[in-house]
Parts: C-alpha cells; structure tokens; sequence
C-alpha cells in the first residue's frame, strides 16, 4: 500500500533520538515513520519511498554508509540527511559522495534540522520536474 501523502522517514538506533526529531518534525506539520534499524527500513521500502530520509551513521548490523551503498545498489534515490555524533570528516566525503544532502553533527538545532529537510525536499521537486 503506497501513502500518498509526502512522509519523512527517520533511522536511528536510539529510540529517544526517533521520538524527538519525530516530535520536531511533526510540530512543524511534517508525516514521520521511524526505524530502529536499516533493516527495518529496507523491510519497509515497498510501501513507498518517502521525501526524505533522516539517517543516523552508526547503527549495529546495517551503519548508515551500507544504508547508503544498499540503496544505490537498488537504484533508490532518497534525499538524505546523515546524523552523527563522529566528527570524521572523512565520513562527511564518503556519505555526501552517496548523494546526503546534508551531514549534521549531533547534537545540532532543530533550526539546522528544518533548513536540512527543506533542501532535501527541493531536491525532490527538483527531480519531479526534470
């Protein structure tokens, strides 16, 4: 079943992290799905691809780079926002050459969060245009 209404998805390990970036993005008139897991969130893909993914880099099983190498593999282009509290600024190279749109280091202003998720809409519209 496809949701037709523009939805944020948000992959994060730590539940707490899911709930307050869910409870920003939701204040703001946004549609949230969370997922403790990229397994969980590659379960969930024939439902529909959302707007946006919010993703947290280091996760247990599946990080948030072979999250990244997965989708591309499968031909799937989701605006993403990679969330980390690691300052390696290799890592910031390797996930915007997966295509993130943005790379925040936690913890950051929800300001910072909203200003990420507008531009990865844009790249949205951009795409639906084209």
């Amino acid at each position: 079943m496809v949701n037709a209404l523009p939805w944020i998805a948000i992959v994060d390990d730590d539940p707490s992290v899911l709930k307050a970036l869910s409870w920003v993005l939701r204040a703001r008139g946004f549609q949230t799905r969370t997922y403790t897991s990229a397994r969980d969130f590659t379960v969930a893909l024939p439902d529909g691809l959302p707007e946006c993914l919010i993703l947290d880099l280091q996760m247990p099983a599946m990080d948030g780079i072979e999250l990244q190498h997965y989708l591309a593999r499968q031909g799937i282009r989701i605006p993403t926002i990679v969330i980390t509290a690691d300052n390696e600024g290799r890592m910031r190279k390797v996930c915007e050459s997966l295509g993130a749109v943005a790379f925040l280091l936690k913890p950051f202003e929800d300001t910072a969060l909203l200003v990420a998720v507008e531009e990865a809409r844009n790249c949205n519209r951009g795409r639906a245009k084209a």
